[in-house]
């Protein structure tokens, strides 16, 4: 079964959780024992990536967690160095609202080959940044023209053009640290106008926060900054994603 087929059909039975590791962050083992305690709480991927990651770190921290634990690894890509061949998948992702053609589409034909010759599956998504009451490490290397919190409809214009570019899923992300996550009125909206799923993440750091996010809308939420902080406080939130 491949990843994105995993994620439609674990989908079909609840909301995600997945964890976002970033290997700048902490050595590669220390990363895999995060991994494999998030699993144990009931995360549902791992994802890894960061701002300023090289191909070194991203290799050794995706087979570190790749040793601990039997859920997807995907490569969330902070730029074409943290490409590895070790994950399972990669997001492929378009940053849809950045100024520059560089994360539109130059990024991304700069790294297609690699992501072929190393054999994972790529997963098209359209990643949107939303206003989030600071300026997150994404927004300042994206260069991008955040979306305004009290602007839902803008946010699902990018939304349906991701999906009609054939892009399989939509990313709503308020930064790494951010002091407020994407409002769920915005959610909402924008899950109404989208057929594919709808990923969240960014400034989530609770079981109630989370919840009302995907009751929202949020087909998956995602939570990095926590793991780093409190990886306790990660099982109260995958309660809350998965509803329990």
């Amino acid at each position: 079964m491949g990843v994105y087929e995993y994620i439609l059909e674990k989908r079909r039975e609840r909301p995600l959780h997945f964890t976002l590791i970033d290997p700048d962050e902490q050595e590669p083992e220390e990363a895999g024992e995060i991994a494999k305690t998030v699993v144990e709480y009931g995360t549902d991927a791992i994802m890894v990536g960061g701002s300023g990651v090289d191909r070194e770190s991203t290799d050794k921290t995706v087979l570190a967690i790749k040793r601990n634990v039997n859920v997807p690894v995907i490569i969330f890509p902070g730029n074409i160095s943290d490409i590895s061949p070790h994950a399972d998948a990669i997001f492929f992702m378009t940053l849809l609202n950045s100024r520059s053609r560089y994360w539109l589409s130059l990024a991304q034909a700069l790294g297609a080959f690699y992501v072929k010759k190393c054999g994972i599956e790529p997963i098209p998504m359209g990643y949107i940044i939303v206003e989030s009451g600071t300026k997150s490490s994404v927004e300042f290397y994206g260069d991008a023209n955040t979306i305004p919190r009290n602007k839902p409809k803008i946010a699902a214009a990018f939304a349906l053009a991701a999906q009609y570019m054939g892009m399989k899923l939509v990313y709503l992300e308020a930064g790494s640290g951010a002091q407020k996550p994407v409002p769920p009125e915005m959610v909402s909206y924008v899950k109404k106008c989208i057929d594919i799923p709808l990923v969240v993440g960014g400034g989530i750091r609770d079981e109630k926060t989370a919840r009302t996010l995907v009751k929202a809308g949020a087909d998956i939420i995602v939570t990095g900054t926590v793991v780093e902080e409190n990886t306790e406080k990660v099982k109260e939130i995958i309660k809350g994603v998965h509803l329990e």
